[in-house]
């Protein structure tokens, strides 16, 4: 067999060979474009996903935070409710003691 074969019987098989790997990798280069164009859009989403939720949970501490405070006055108010009504019965007695001595 020579070296140089253009009218072999292979050298069309080669060509069509050639030809389909040619496709294959094109084929490729588009299927890993669109990947990494999905990858990409993924990550995009991801980053804006963990924006939401610093978001939300910057929220939620501020709504904890103030839910606390809620908590707290009722018992502020009952204290002072008490405190009031400890000096209107003090004053209420000691009112009725002066009375009793006439002053």
């Amino acid at each position: 067999m020579s070296d140089n074969c253009d009218n072999c019987p292979v050298n069309a098989r080669v060509d069509s060979l050639e030809k389909e790997f040619d496709r294959y990798r094109d084929g490729s280069s588009k299927t890993h474009k669109e990947m990494f164009e999905r990858l990409n859009a993924l990550e995009q989403d991801k980053t804006a996903l963990t924006t939401r939720l610093e978001g939300m949970d910057a929220k939620l501490d501020k709504l904890v935070a103030w839910r606390e405070v809620l908590d707290d006055k009722p018992n502020k108010l009952l204290d002072k409710l008490k405190e009031s009504s400890i000096w209107l019965i003090l004053a209420a007695v000691i009112g009725v003691a002066l009375g009793r001595l006439g002053l």
